[in-house]
């Protein structure tokens, strides 16, 4: 068996590792939109934030069987390893997503990493392979799908001490602390059982996100609500358009500060959002977001924005200690 690096920069390993994707997606998760080769090369160059996953096609007497993901984090949680194996559901049942997981294993030991984890869709097969090497249910995460037909027709009263502010990207340098500081309200998520430390939020790390999602093409809109009377920032919502596929859209962070909670500004900011969509993105057909299912005050507020629940995801995780 053979893991070989994916470099975005060439075009024929992106466009195997793509198909191995796509043909796991269509087995156990058919309602997620295919991967494009566009978006894996924008995953692979930019991450989330500047910190991309390292991606593997995995080979076995030149057959490509898996493809594999290995995730860390050079702003925080130095203690995690995150896996992500995807079989071929033609070559499953052979060994091989074990084979591939071993090997991970094995060079996140070497690299001092005390906690390992990998998530799968909410199925026997997959729970059945975490228990078979070592690793335990630690939260639910709910994938979610609003249908989008128009403006909102839902009417929340706005409280008067906020005012909800349409926010520029790229973020002026001379914002970036506050917006910095904002973010880390998403640290208040649940996070059930997991070994996971909160997330680190400087400034640089904001950029770094809007920057990456313009490389990869997507068009962002961030709104904010701000406190009138100290002009404090009490709330964002970030909405991602497709470039290449502009009828999707993808829901990030919504949080609200602890000391502005209680004024039904989460709804708030995603309405707002939603209604720049509808002016400026009109096409916009669908829009993707994910929850943990213990999450009640935000699964509440999709639910009525009229989500959809399309799939549950465990996430598991075990020591690196041998089992």
């Amino acid at each position: 068996m053979q893991l070989i690096p994916v470099d975005p920069a060439d075009a024929d390993a992106v466009r195997r590792l793509v198909a191995v994707t796509n043909a796991a997606r269509s087995v156990d998760s058919p309602w997620l939109h295919e991967l494009t080769e566009h978006e894996c090369v924008g995953e692979l160059r930019w991450g989330w934030d500047g910190d991309p996953d390292e991606a593997f096609l995995v080979t076995v007497d030149g057959t490509d069987v898996a493809a594999a993901r290995y995730e860390t984090s050079s702003y925080d949680n130095e203690h995690l390893a995150w896996f992500e194996i995807e079989v071929d559901p033609a070559q499953r049942r052979r060994g091989h997503g074990s084979a591939v997981l071993d090997r991970l294993v094995e060079r996140a030991v070497d690299e001092g990493r005390t906690t390992l984890g990998l998530a799968g869709w909410d199925a026997a097969a997959a729970a059945g392979f975490a228990a078979a090497h070592g690793f335990e249910p630690k939260l639910v995460e709910v994938h979610r799908r609003q249908y989008v037909e128009g403006p909102p027709d839902l009417a929340v009263p706005a409280p008067p001490a906020y005012e909800l502010v349409r926010w520029p990207t790229p973020t002026p340098a001379e914002d970036l602390p506050a917006l910095a500081e904002l973010t880390a309200a998403i640290n208040d998520a649940p996070t059930d059982d997991l070994d996971i430390e909160d997330e680190v939020f400087p400034p640089e790390r904001i950029a770094a996100y809007e920057r990456s999602w313009a490389e990869r093409g997507h068009r962002m809109y961030r709104v904010v609500a701000r406190h009138r009377a100290t002009g404090a920032l009490a709330g964002q919502s970030v909405v991602c358009v497709d470039g290449e596929r502009p009828h999707l859209a993808e829901q990030h962070d919504t949080s609200v500060a602890h000391a502005h909670r209680g004024h039904r500004l989460g709804v708030l900011l995603k309405l707002e959002v939603l209604r720049w969509l509808a002016e400026a993105e009109p096409q916009v057909r669908e829009i993707d977001t994910w929850n943990a299912e213990s999450n009640d005050h935000m699964v509440g507020v999709n639910e009525e924005l009229g989500y959809r629940v399309m799939g549950r995801v465990i996430d598991y995780q075990r020591s690196a200690a041998p089992r």
